[in-house]
C-alpha cells in the first residue's frame, strides 16, 4: 500500500542528493547502486539504461529499497521501501537531461554511450523513514 511522502522527504528527493538503490539479484542476494533520484506525482523516479544489472533486477523483482543522505546535513537521511509500478522509455531521454541539470548543472547528459537506450522506473513508496535533525 502506498505511503504519502512527508514534505521533508519530498525536499530531499528534489534536491541534488545522491541515493543508493537496492535491488534483488536472481539468487536473492542484494545489489546496491548509487543513483540520481527524482520525484513526480508522489512516485520516485530512477533513470538508467537497458542492459544494466539494476534494470534486469527491477523488472524481475519489483521490490526496492532506497537510501538518501542530505548533502547539506549528512546526519539527515531518508530510507524508502517501495515497489516499481512502471518502467518506460517514454520521456526517459528528457528526464536524464533534467536530472543532469539538477546534479551537474549541464543541459545534456554527458555520459551517454553509443546505442544506449534510457529507461525510466517509477517507484511507489510503501514505507518511509527519516532520520536526523
Amino acid at each position: 500500500m502506498a505511503e504519502k511522502l512527508s514534505e521533508k522527504s519530498i525536499e530531499m528527493l528534489k534536491a541534488a542528493n545522491f541515493a543508493h538503490l537496492a535491488t534483488v539479484m536472481p539468487d536473492g542476494s542484494p545489489q546496491v547502486t548509487p543513483v540520481w533520484v527524482g520525484i513526480e506525482d508522489d512516485l520516485i523516479l530512477i533513470n538508467t539504461a537497458e542492459g544494466r544489472i539494476k534494470t534486469e533486477n527491477l523488472r524481475r523483482d519489483k521490490r526496492v529499497a532506497i537510501s538518501v543522505i542530505d548533502q547539506e546535513n549528512p546526519y539527515q537521511s531518508l530510507s524508502i521501501q517501495g515497489r516499481v509500478v512502471e518502467d518506460t522509455h517514454e520521456g526517459a531521454d528528457e528526464h536524464i537531461d533534467k536530472q543532469t541539470m539538477k546534479y551537474l548543472n549541464q543541459e545534456k547528459y554527458p555520459f551517454r554511450q553509443p546505442g544506449e537506450v534510457r529507461v525510466l522506473f517509477k517507484i511507489e513508496p510503501e514505507k518511509t523513514f527519516t532520520f536526523g535533525t
